[in-house]
């Protein structure tokens, strides 16, 4: 169990001071505050433009050829359109999730100085554990989260002394819930790669394969906001994971930038959102798409999602264009590097019409929804 000071009140402290004003340090620059709006009108005419596209997965391991290349083709083309989407019938069960997600409302509930039993301690290098976010960012800015971070696999790079031991619950059902993850992330890359005209098991391998392919868990919780005009629960980033898989409470908060606008993410139930990363955007030199998105708050309801970052080893795996994704036409679009590279040398801000991963936002402690 990890203890440390607390830098500063937690967001969740904050929220229940009955502030009517957030401190400066939370308030987005200037050039942001335009584009932030109430997430629940948002939510309302989200029926009005571009949508994140809905997968249903249940064919995609289907005996009919032709059944089953239909669902790897949209899952294809919502990578290769949008980085993110929608996944239903994905094969993890409704009673897993749930337990998951009780187990996660139960810790932040506890009290803050139970809490703080758990609390990292960023400024020594250790990321794991409960936190929030120091000002490392973009604009220099926090963002309205506290969170919990924790490996979650292989079982032999995890930390079972820093995980929660309440609820009683929590490790057993993190645990079998990492393991469906892993699983569907094999299908998952199974179908990408046959989408690059490559072997089944290739971008697997390429990512570390069974034994070096690590799972990160972020919870993520965000406190009701007295001014989420003026907030962001996590700032524009794009992930550095070769896939994310992310379980919420059906509040709506997650916005991707699609297309020049921001576009509200509505909420699916019993599904599961999955960004490409940028480890899948480098080996398929940008067939795939890792998409710039942020979370909005609110000041009704508190939102709380599980993201898992299934991530290359930091210094085993070098990320450049594979072979196959290159030639005369379309030239490698990106210079080799460690994933550990990648992330130390990933600059704070994307403009609308960037491609290159390099220009995205910085996400060295795992910001996702």
């Amino acid at each position: 169990m990890v203890a440390t000071t607390a830098p500063r009140p937690r967001v969740e402290e904050l929220a229940r001071s009955g502030l009517e004003t957030i401190p400066k340090d939370y308030v987005r620059p200037q050039e942001e505050l335009k584009s932030i709006r109430d997430i629940f009108d948002e939510e309302k005419s989200i029926e009005e433009g571009p949508q994140l596209p809905t997968i249903d997965l249940e064919e995609i391991d289907s005996s009919d050829e032709e059944t089953r290349k239909k669902c790897h083709e949209e899952v294809k083309k919502a990578a290769m359109d949008w980085g993110v989407m929608h996944l239903v019938n994905h094969g993890i069960p409704e009673e897993l999730t749930s337990r998951v997600k009780v187990a996660g409302k139960e810790f932040f509930e506890l009290p803050v100085e139970e809490k703080e039993k758990y609390a990292n301690d960023q400024a020594a290098g250790n990321v794991q554990g409960y936190g929030s976010k120091l000002a490392n960012n973009a604009s220099g800015q926090l963002e309205w989260e506290d969170y919990f971070f924790h490996c979650v696999l292989p079982e032999d790079k995890r930390d079972l002394s820093i995980w929660p031991n309440h609820p009683a619950d929590y490790i057993a059902a993190t645990s079998e819930y990492a393991k469906q993850v892993r699983g569907l992330a094999t299908k998952i890359l199974s179908v990408l790669s046959m989408g690059l005209g490559l072997e089944r098991d290739r971008l697997e391998k390429e990512v570390g394969g069974l034994e070096d392919l690590i799972l990160q868990m972020k919870m993520n919780f965000y406190p009701k906001c007295p001014q989420p005009e003026l907030a962001l629960g996590v700032e524009a980033h794009t992930d550095v994971s070769a896939l994310t898989f992310i379980l919420h409470n059906m509040v709506p908060g997650l916005q991707v930038f699609y297309e020049g606008k921001w576009v509200t993410a509505k909420c699916v139930p019993n599904s599961i959102i999955m960004h490409i990363g940028d480890t899948i955007e480098i080996l398929s030199n940008a067939r795939y798409k890792s998409i710039l998105h942020r979370g909005l708050v609110n000041k009704d309801k508190v939102r709380i999602s599980w993201a898992v970052f299934c991530e290359p080893d930091k210094e085993k795996i070098v990320l450049q264009p594979l072979p196959e994704t290159v030639s005369e036409a379309e030239p490698p679009r990106f210079t080799p590097r460690t994933f550990a590279q990648h992330l130390k040398g990933k600059l704070f801000r994307k403009t609308d019409g960037d491609v290159n991963v390099d220009d995205k936002n910085n996400d060295e402690d795992k910001s996702s929804y």
